[in-house]
């Protein structure tokens, strides 16, 4: 029988660590504060920043909104940026992307200060990925699903684990954190030849290539593990992963659903990054 990897139990899981570590912070009399930046009001902008204050609120972490009009300049959004960066009861800020056409993404990402990039969205968060450094965190959404891997039990040192993506959100890190565990790691592409053969020979497959329903069972083999964190609206206006869910129960040996299985772990990710932002920097003080 194929195991369904329900991000819910993680994510609850998580949940419970977190509330350890808010408790240590209010003997101190620290509560841990989130900041959200927003430009306009893109609809799954504030639907994300409404749930994710909600599930914050609900864990015991402060969350500040600021929204900036849709008009607003790149000197406007980068005093934004500092004025977060300056403020001590600030620990984390997310900064909405993607931005306006009119505005810089990467000048704005690279100029939150490392420690509070809890979503790892700057140069120097990614260099401390991509070095094994201890500096800043990775992207929420790789960081679930290696979250998802670990709660289950899944082995990851010498197996072979194929990603199917190579964004900077999560492909490439996610590719970098599987291989500090010790996995065997190829990353696959658009541009990849004999891609059902590579994802067939595989231990584990990351499915986040942003296609709905691309991975079909002739991808996929028995004994496999299967982590499916697209997003996708299907043909018939459903919400489908990357990966053929019903065909792949036939085949896979555990496997992500969607909705309810990543995207239920990474909100629970970003707010535990704020909490572990907040102690580090309570530590400093």
């Amino acid at each position: 029988m194929t195991l369904i990897l329900k991000g819910a139990e993680v994510a609850e899981a998580l949940s419970q660590r977190i509330a350890v570590k808010i408790e240590t912070l209010a003997a101190s009399g620290v509560t841990p504060t989130l900041a959200t930046l927003r430009v306009g009001e893109r609809g799954d902008d504030v639907a994300y920043e409404r749930s994710a204050s909600k599930s914050a609120v609900r864990l015991g972490v402060k969350v500040e909104n600021v929204v900036l009009s849709l008009e607003a300049s790149q000197e406007e959004l980068h005093k934004a940026i500092e004025v977060l960066n300056a403020d001590p009861d600030i620990h984390g800020v997310l900064l909405f992307n993607p931005l306006p056409p009119h505005l810089d993404s990467q000048a704005a990402s690279d100029l939150l200060v490392v420690e509070k990039d809890i979503d790892g969205i700057c140069n120097l968060s990614h260099a401390g990925v991509y070095n094994d450094k201890d500096r800043g965190f990775a992207p929420c959404t790789a960081s679930a699903c290696m979250e998802i891997l670990d709660h289950y039990g899944i082995e990851l040192a010498g197996k072979h684990a194929v990603v199917i993506g190579r964004s900077l959100v999560v492909g490439k890190p996610l590719a970098m954190m599987l291989l500090r565990r010790n996995t065997t790691v190829t990353v696959c592409h658009s541009h990849t030849r004999k891609l059902k053969d590579i994802v067939r020979a595989a231990d584990i497959v990351i499915a986040c290539a942003g296609q709905a329903n691309m991975v079909d069972a002739s991808y996929l083999t028995e004994g496999q593990t299967v982590i499916d964190v697209g997003i996708n609206v299907a043909e018939d206006g459903s919400l489908a992963g990357d990966v053929a869910f019903e065909a792949a129960l036939d085949k896979v040996a555990a496997i992500t659903p969607v909705p309810g299985g990543v995207g239920a772990v990474t909100t629970m990710v970003l707010l535990g990054n704020v909490v572990d932002s907040a102690l580090k920097a309570t530590a400093v003080l």
